[in-house]
């Protein structure tokens, strides 16, 4: 069995390279392809085993609808030559439990559906922690919060459109179409793991959505720091579930029943947002 991943990046330099370190451990770096969105020779510094394609960044209009739709032609060519696709943002890596799962093409490599869901979590760096070293990610934040909005499609062997953190099978296939979100199988998002890392993409992202041009990012764009801030205020704040107790309720909450939106056609996990925290066990201590 043959499983690529794909990303698409833009200077987000250090969750590149904790995706390019987890994916390369699990799938091999010959199978790790990058779409840098405008010319940037310090992509290849990072990855420098993956394929990278680089498209042209001198229209930010409809800034997300038009990236998506991008990634989702790539994912249909990457299907002519592999069995499986992991598409994931730049600060998104695909996690399992060693316990229940012997690696990623082990969790891909049981499912049977045409599209394979993950369960998501925040991973946040607290108040105390020290700055973030080289090194697996997982190993130096284990705070986290799990997420409905981040539980999302991830894994795909047919060629269906990504959209809305699900995959948009058409209203006449919604009732239909399998939902899989395999039990110890996560995508873990590392986007507010990195304090140092955040406050360099945030000044990106803000410049994004206040650039000229219509269909670009909202508020969470236009002020990342009023977000940021926010994510870490609640942090503090939540009181602490022991993971497995966590995690089992996220898991009933989103990995069995999914959202079917009859306006967009549309299979994505149910919105779900705790009001407690938890701690990522010892065994995830080299992933990320």
């Amino acid at each position: 069995m043959k499983i690529a991943a794909l990303t698409m990046v833009y200077r987000d330099y250090w969750a590149l390279s904790r995706w390019y370190a987890q994916h390369t451990r699990e799938l091999g770096a010959e199978n790790l392809f990058v779409v840098s969105h405008g010319v940037d020779p310090k992509i290849a510094e990072i990855c420098p085993e993956a394929r990278i394609f680089t498209v042209l960044r001198d229209d930010l209009a409809h800034f997300d609808r038009v990236r998506g739709r991008m990634l989702d032609v790539y994912v249909t060519d990457l299907l002519q030559d592999y069995d499986w696709v992991l598409r994931t943002d730049v600060d998104e890596i695909l996690c399992y439990d060693p316990a229940l799962h012997d690696g990623l093409k082990d969790v891909i490599a049981k499912s049977e559906t045409p599209v394979v869901w993950a369960l998501g979590f925040d991973v946040v760096e607290m108040a105390d922690a020290k700055p973030i070293d080289e090194g697996p990610a997982l190993g130096q934040r284990r705070d986290a919060v799990f997420s409905g909005h981040y539980s999302k499609a991830v894994a795909t062997r047919v060629s269906v459109p990504f959209r809305l953190h699900g995959v948009d099978v058409g209203t006449e296939n919604l009732q239909e179409f399998p939902f899989h979100m395999p039990r110890g199988f996560y995508l873990a998002h590392l986007k507010f793991a990195n304090a140092q890392a955040l406050a360099e993409a945030n000044a990106v992202r803000r410049a994004v959505a206040n650039a000229e041009g219509r269909g670009l990012p909202g508020a969470a764009w236009q002020d990342p720091e009023a977000e940021t801030q926010k994510v870490y205020d609640e942090m503090a704040v939540m009181r602490l579930k022991p993971w497995a107790r966590a995690e089992e309720k996220a898991w009933r909450k989103l990995g069995q029943s999914p959202a079917r939106m009859d306006r967009f056609g549309v299979v994505r996990a149910r919105k779900y947002r705790p009001d407690f925290r938890t701690q990522l066990p010892e065994g995830f201590k080299d992933q990320g």
